[in-house]
C-alpha cells in the first residue's frame, strides 16, 4: 500500500558537479540549500543583499551584482542612529554609515565577481506582497520603518513573470550559458493572512511556470514537495510555518537526486566523511591514536585535493 504522493522530479541538466559555481538568491529557503551545498564544499555565492523574499527585491539585487553598483550615502536611510539600505537586510546596518557602505559594496563585489562565471543559478521565490514608499520605489525590507510609510501591493502574475524575465535575460547577456533553475518557497506568509498568502503563491507559481514555459528556466518543485508530498505537520518546525529539518533534509535529497551528477556522489560522501573528521574534538590531543587519526586523516584530504584543487579544508563548513 502507498501512504504517500511521491512527486516525480525531472532530471536537471546540465547537472552540478564539482566544477560548477552555484550562486542563489531569495527567501531563506534558498540559505538551506546553500548550506547543504556548502557542508558538500560546493562552490557557492548566497544573496548578496541578505535574504530577499519578492522578485523585484531579487531582480534588483542581481542587476545591481551585474552592474557592480557601488553605493554612497545618499543611497542609505537612518533610523535610530541605525543607517540602512532599503534594500538590503538588516545585517548590512550599522551606527557607522562607512562601515554599512563598505559591508554592502564589498557583498556586491564578491557578487559580481561570483555570477560573472557561475553555471547556475538557483532563485527562490517568496511572496508577491510588495512594500512601496510614497517615492514610488518598492524595498526590500522596511527596517521596522511605521507601516504608514509605506502601500502594501500585490504584484499581478505579469509584474512577476516580466520581472523574472528581464533578471534571466540580463544575466544570460554577461554569463552566457548559465542554467537557471526557479523554486516557489514552501515557508507560508501568515503574516500578510492565509488567503492573501494563498493568492501570493498562486500569483508566483503561475509566473513561474510562464518563465519555464518559454525555455527561460527549469523549475524544482520544493514547494509541491512540502504540500503534497510531506502534507502533515510533524514536517513542520515548532513555529507551524518552517519546514522541520527532516523535510528540508528530504528536499535536499530530492534536489540532489534531480540536479548533482551521481558520478560525485562517492566523493561526496568522502568530503563529508573528512569534514566530520576535522570537527571532532579529541579528549587527548597528545596521545599516539588521536596522531595517527591526524596522520590518516591529511592523507584523505591530500587525495581529494589533488582530485578537487580549489577545495580548502582551513574553512568551516555549512551548517544544516
Amino acid at each position: 500500500m502507498k501512504f504517500r504522493t511521491e512527486i516525480k522530479i525531472e532530471k536537471g541538466n546540465p547537472q552540478i558537479n564539482y566544477d560548477s559555481k552555484i550562486a542563489l538568491f531569495g527567501s531563506c529557503f534558498s540559505h538551506h540549500i546553500s548550506n547543504y551545498l556548502k557542508r558538500f564544499q560546493f562552490r557557492t555565492f548566497t544573496n548578496s543583499h541578505g535574504i530577499v523574499f519578492h522578485p523585484l527585491a531579487i531582480e534588483n539585487a542581481i542587476s545591481q551584482n551585474l552592474d557592480r553598483k557601488i553605493y554612497e550615502i545618499d543611497d542609505l536611510n537612518q533610523l535610530d542612529e541605525i543607517w540602512f539600505s532599503y534594500q538590503h537586510h538588516s545585517k548590512f546596518s550599522s551606527v557607522d554609515p562607512k562601515k554599512t557602505l563598505e559591508n554592502i559594496n564589498q557583498s556586491i563585489a564578491e557578487g559580481h565577481l561570483f555570477l560573472s562565471k557561475s553555471t547556475h543559478l538557483i532563485i527562490t521565490l517568496g511572496t508577491a506582497w510588495v512594500y512601496k514608499r510614497s517615492n514610488g520605489i518598492v524595498v526590500a525590507n522596511c527596517h521596522k520603518v511605521a507601516q504608514s510609510e509605506f502601500d502594501k501591493i500585490l504584484l499581478s502574475e505579469e509584474e512577476v513573470s516580466n520581472s523574472l524575465i528581464r533578471t534571466i535575460e540580463k544575466l544570460k547577456l554577461q554569463t552566457p550559458g548559465i542554467e537557471v533553475i526557479l523554486t516557489l518557497s514552501p515557508v507560508r506568509h501568515l503574516k500578510d493572512g492565509f488567503i492573501e498568502n494563498s493568492r501570493s503563491k498562486a500569483l508566483l507559481l503561475s509566473a513561474i511556470h510562464k518563465v519555464c514555459d518559454m525555455k527561460l528556466a527549469n523549475y524544482f518543485p520544493s514547494f509541491e514537495i512540502m504540500m503534497d508530498d510531506l502534507r502533515d505537520y510533524r514536517f513542520y518546525d515548532k513555529d507551524l510555518i518552517h519546514p522541520s529539518e527532516t523535510a528540508v533534509n528530504y528536499i535536499w535529497e530530492q534536489f540532489s537526486s534531480a540536479w548533482i551528477d551521481p558520478a560525485i556522489e562517492k566523493d561526496m560522501k568522502e568530503i563529508d566523511r573528512v569534514f566530520t573528521s576535522m570537527e571532532h574534538k579529541p579528549f587527548h590531543e597528545e596521545s599516539a591514536v588521536h596522531q595517527k587519526f591526524l596522520a590518516e586523516l591529511a592523507l584523505k584530504q591530500m587525495a581529494i585535493a589533488k582530485k578537487y584543487p580549489h577545495l580548502t579544508f582551513h574553512k568551516k563548513r555549512g551548517s544544516i
